[in-house]
């Protein structure tokens, strides 16, 4: 069980332009095993082979988890570059895919941003993807309501802005997965789904009504969300002790070519998993480290 404890730690780091930090401070339920893998200074990337359902088809590619602890401004909500009082701990995600539909590629990425000092909801989302018919950029903000701007090549998506009330981020599950699994909701509820799922599927950016369950396969704890309305489930497969890892993932919904539609399933299962200041790693001599990820 999780700690319930307030507590200040500052950690001594040196900071340059890309540098990945965080202070710990007045953090809730952060045990120390927490605190001992998240503020040590590395992120941890984790690489998957993927199965990507698109178009009617599976197709072979790469994907990608990047975890890591940093200061955030609350404000301007963007990563700090400097130590101050006003700066929040995060847990960031980056997510990454890449596949090919045919002759042209495919290059996803989400980002969230999870605050580690007890609210409710994620500080900031956001998603792209690029493909050689055009591109797509979602952020939503988290303020007194949720403000959620689109852009997009694709007719009738061009460019939106809506707010929405706040309810529960599918994206901001994945950190909450590495915070308090436990803390997952259950049962019926409302929830915003995936920014890649709702450009992927070009579904109305709205909040759905979905279904969430925990249970046990194999040696992973496995965590179900199953949208009635979007004829669509997710399942995130991880790990039973600390630090909770994603181990693999499987996504179902319905998927066209042409006039045919049918349910295909994406999958992601993990390939190597590394601790690394990646951000320091930039050089030609780290390139080892790619193959380390298996990655091409």
């Amino acid at each position: 069980m999780m700690f319930r404890y307030l507590y200040i730690i500052i950690l001594s780091i040196s900071f340059s332009s890309c540098d990945h930090y965080s202070e710990e401070k007045e953090n809730l339920e952060l045990s120390k095993e927490f605190k001992n893998y998240w503020y040590s200074g590395e992120a941890e990337i984790t690489s998957y082979e993927l199965k990507q359902a698109r178009y009617g088809e599976i197709r072979d590619g790469e994907a990608v988890l990047i975890y890591v602890t940093e200061d955030f401004l609350p404000e301007e909500q963007v990563k700090a570059a400097k130590k101050d009082d006003e700066n929040i701990s995060v847990l960031k995600l980056n997510a990454t895919k890449n596949f090919n539909t045919g002759i042209y590629p495919y290059s996803i990425m989400q980002s969230s941003f999870y605050p580690l000092n007890g609210e409710a909801h994620t500080l900031k989302l956001s998603a792209s993807i690029q493909e050689w018919c055009g591109q797509v950029y979602m952020q939503l903000n988290n303020h007194e309501k949720f403000e959620i701007e689109s852009h997009s090549y694709f007719a009738g998506e061009a460019d939106e802005e809506l707010e929405l009330n706040k309810v529960h981020l599918e994206n901001e599950f994945w950190n909450r997965i590495r915070i308090d699994h436990e803390s997952l909701p259950t049962g019926e509820f409302m929830v915003l789904p995936t920014l890649e799922y709702l450009r992927l599927s070009h579904n109305k950016v709205k909040t759905y009504k979905a279904i969430g369950e925990y249970y046990i396969s194999d040696e992973f704890n496995v965590y179900q969300l199953t949208y009635p309305e979007l004829n669509r489930k997710l399942k995130i497969y991880y790990s039973r002790i600390f630090p909770f890892s994603i181990e693999k993932w499987e996504e179902s919904y319905p998927s066209s070519s042409g006039n045919n539609v049918e349910i295909l399933t994406t999958i992601a299962v993990k390939k190597e998993r590394l601790r690394t200041d990646y951000w320091n790693k930039n050089s030609n001599k780290n390139l080892p480290l790619r193959q380390k990820l298996d990655l091409k």
